[in-house]
């Protein structure tokens, strides 16, 4: 690269920018619309997308019919990424570390040449996984714990920057009037936090709550959605809810949290989703008080939200119970998320680390 030329960057991610709303391509698209003075090469979903496509840059067509990571789009990202490394000034790879990163790791000089990579890491599947990679490049975490254990691994250099919530398009909303409501949002995994939530719910409800639970659960390739839905509205049944809703995919969750006065979030492994999930920080900029497990990089949260031990219904529909009935506390939590985002999590602070790493790299 030339003094004064724009850097040239590929976002390396393992589906379409414009495909399915996971974590790796959510990060990816907040750093292209954040970081104006760069040129970057991004996956685009052919021949449509689900989500509106981002206006810079330049897209690479990916055969996608759904946008969704499967094995064709891994291998399309792959076999494109190793075209385009070659073309630009640093690779950029958003790819979470799960069963086929290790083989990806080991081919990193064939596939990504000797560019400058970075490397956010959304999240790990299984910590095992780590024992059998290699880094990148720079190491990027989502968090401070994820970063020790990263480093841990022999990872090298790793840097933490927390990921990035649009604070306009997340404006804080006052406390919904009527029948209260209890979030869970989240994935049909295992240990995944849907069943915890379930029974927290009917421990608050033992303890005189009263609300409605309104799961929004979303189904990951290859597996029955509706039957897994049917599954959880049976075990509410079970446990003496009277008032349940069990939702798909929501299209619209600023409406969904605009109705809800609590998130509840209390899975005892991630899995698949984010190091710190996108849904969590939704809430707390909507100023949504927010119950969550004890995993360590919830941590980072701080006095800003309620946490209990991971799997534990029991303590986690104590502190729910408590909460609801408690206005002041509950007022005093959300103007604590709020800040705790507009703190941490806003876009001039994600921006400018972004910036200043690639200056380092580029330099």
């Amino acid at each position: 690269m030339r003094r004064g030329e724009r850097p040239r960057v590929l976002l390396l991610t393992s589906s379409p920018l414009d495909g399915s709303e996971g974590g790796d391509v959510r990060l990816a698209a907040d750093v292209l619309g954040t970081l104006p003075g760069v040129d970057f090469v991004w996956f685009a979903q052919w021949p449509t997308g689900r989500q509106p496509a981002p206006r810079r840059g330049r897209p690479v067509r990916v055969l996608s019919l759904d946008g969704v990571p499967h094995v064709p789009e891994r291998l399309q990202s792959a076999a494109a990424g190793a075209v385009f490394a070659r073309r630009v000034d640093l690779v950029h790879a958003f790819l979470t570390i799960g069963r086929t990163f290790p083989v990806f790791s080991w081919l990193r000089p064939l596939l990504l040449g000797g560019r400058p990579v970075v490397h956010t890491v959304p999240g790990v599947m299984d910590n095992r996984h780590l024992r059998r990679t290699r880094p990148l490049g720079t190491t990027v975490a989502l968090s401070e714990s994820m970063a020790r254990r990263l480093r841990a691994a022999d990872f090298g250099d790793v840097r933490v920057v927390p990921p990035m919530i649009g604070l306009d398009a997340w404006p804080y909303l006052p406390r919904p009037e009527g029948f209260p409501a209890v979030l869970f949002a989240g994935h049909h995994d295992p240990h995944g936090g849907a069943e915890t939530a379930i029974e927290a719910a009917a421990e608050a409800h033992r303890e005189g709550a009263r609300f409605r639970l309104v799961l929004a659960m979303r189904a990951r390739p290859g597996q029955d959605g509706e039957a897994l839905d049917e599954a959880l509205r049976e075990r509410a049944g079970a446990a003496g809810l009277p008032d349940v809703e069990v939702l798909g995919y929501v299209d619209d969750m600023h409406a969904l949290l605009a109705s809800v006065q609590v998130l509840l979030f209390p899975p005892a492994v991630l899995g698949g989703k984010a190091d710190i999930p996108l849904t969590v920080l939704q809430a707390l900029a909507s100023g949504r008080p927010s119950i969550l497990s004890d995993l360590p990089q919830f941590a980072d949260f701080g006095p800003a939200v309620l946490r209990a031990p991971a799997g534990d219904g029991r303590r986690t529909g104590q502190q729910l119970a408590w909460l609801l009935a408690r206005p002041r506390s509950w007022d005093v939590l959300a103007e604590r998320g709020r800040a705790l985002v507009e703190d941490h999590f806003g876009p001039e602070r994600f921006a400018a680390r972004y910036a200043a790493l690639y200056r380092e790299l580029l330099s």
